[in-house]
Order: C-alpha cells, then structure tokens, then sequence
C-alpha cells in the first residue's frame, strides 16, 4: 500500500504515540513519518502485544489497524475500554464502507480512517483527538525496586547512588522501564531504541545489555535486568 506524502507543519506538541499495525511496510512507513514531525512513535505488530503495550504504557494517541494476527483491531479496542483506558484510539482499515465505520465506532474507537490514505490528513486527526482528549501528565520519572530513572534530569541512581550512562544506555534502560514486567524482544529493541527495521545480524544489543548490566546490578544482591532465555529482556523487582 501507497500512501499519499504531503508537506507537513511539525509546529504542534510532542505526543506520544502507539502504532499496533501487521504490515510491516505500512508500520515502517507510519513510525518513521511521525518520527520525522517531532513525535514519538512505538510499534507493536499484532492484536496482543498491541494490547500489552497500551493496558501497560501511557500514550496520547494509539493508532490501530482492524485486521490484526492474534487478536482483531476491534477486539483490542474493546478489551482496553472494559478496563477502562480511555486513550483516544483511530483505527486504520481497507474496510471503508459506512457499515464497517460504524462498527469500529461503537466498538470503542474514536476515528476511523480507510485505506489508502494521505499522512497529513492521519497527522491532523491524531492531532485532534490528542487536543480533545485534553492531553496526559507526562511521566517523567520511572522506578522499579530502589532503581529510577528522571527522563528531563537525564538521572538514574540506584539506592540513592547516581548511576553514569552512555546516551544509549539510558534510552535501551528507558525503553525497558517504561515496559517494565514485560519481556521486551530483540526486535522490539532494534526498532524502538536502535531505529533499525531490520536485524542488522550483529551482538549489539548483547554488548549494551551487557554494559547496562554491569552498572545498574554490580554490587547489588537483587539483580533488575533479567535475560528471557529465547524471549528477550525485562526489567523487574523481585
């Protein structure tokens, strides 16, 4: 799928976005261009990862495709308002018919965009909910156990001990506590702290995490940074 890009105006907030979408071309497509005017775009690819990251993170806007692997677009919307996450959602589909609109509407979404489409008409709906859901606090400090990380002082300390990070230790330990008791794939790190969409084949991640580990659990009887053999990385006490 083709869509259309147009000159944009990058001049509004900073929002936090959720982009749950199967195709990767499309997915590639929508974190890069947000990315680009200023936003900041995360990534899941199915109905259930996309369901973890927005029961579990804090976003302005999430974007969801209907037809998702796992569990349906629809679904994931109905499932986060029984919980009561009100996040603005617009759902993207080929489904465009009046009928379809309708269904996506009464199932909890707040916009419903068909396919093709242009990306500044997308960037101007989500724009419209983020205002009209009247924003979110930004959280700003991030703890699990005794470890915090303040993401507008650039600190982390442990135990009352200010811990020193390389600029991409601090975004790969950001990433983990913002997903905090949620295992974190290797893909899942590549896209969101690396802006890799592809495995570049290399024991990168293995050498940060490495490195991460040796500064924030060195010397500390309760390890944080746990390896999920054939799964990924958590962060977790106890």
């Amino acid at each position: 799928m083709v869509m259309e890009r147009q000159p944009l105006d990058n001049s509004s907030n900073q929002m936090r976005l959720l982009i749950i979408e199967d195709d990767r071309e499309s997915a590639d497509y929508l974190v890069k261009a947000f990315r680009e005017v200023g936003h900041i775009a995360e990534l899941a690819r199915d109905g259930e990862e996309g369901l973890s990251f927005a029961d579990g993170g804090d976003y302005d806007v999430l974007v969801i495709d209907r037809m998702l692997p796992k569990r349906d677009g629809l679904s994931v919307i109905g499932c986060l308002r029984e919980k009561g996450i009100l996040t603005p959602v617009l759902i993207l589909s080929a489904l465009g018919q009046v009928d379809d609109r309708i269904k996506g509407l009464r199932a909890g979404g707040d916009d419903y965009l068909p396919k093709p489409y242009s990306f500044a008409e997308l960037l101007a709906r989500v724009e419209v909910l983020s205002r009209r859901h009247g924003g979110r606090a930004e959280e700003t400090l991030y703890r699990v156990g005794d470890l915090e990380l303040d993401r507008l002082s650039r600190r982390v300390a442990r135990g009352g001990e200010e811990l020193t990070l390389q600029p991409r230790e601090f975004r790969l330990l950001e990433y983990l506590m913002k997903h905090a008791g949620q295992v974190v794939t290797r893909t899942m790190l590549l896209e969101n702290v690396w802006d890799y969409h592809f495995d570049p084949q290399t024991n990168v991640i293995d050498v940060h995490i490495s490195r991460l580990r040796s500064k924030i659990d060195k010397g500390f009887e309760q390890p944080l940074l746990h390896t999920i053999r054939g799964a990924g990385y958590m962060v977790r006490s106890g």
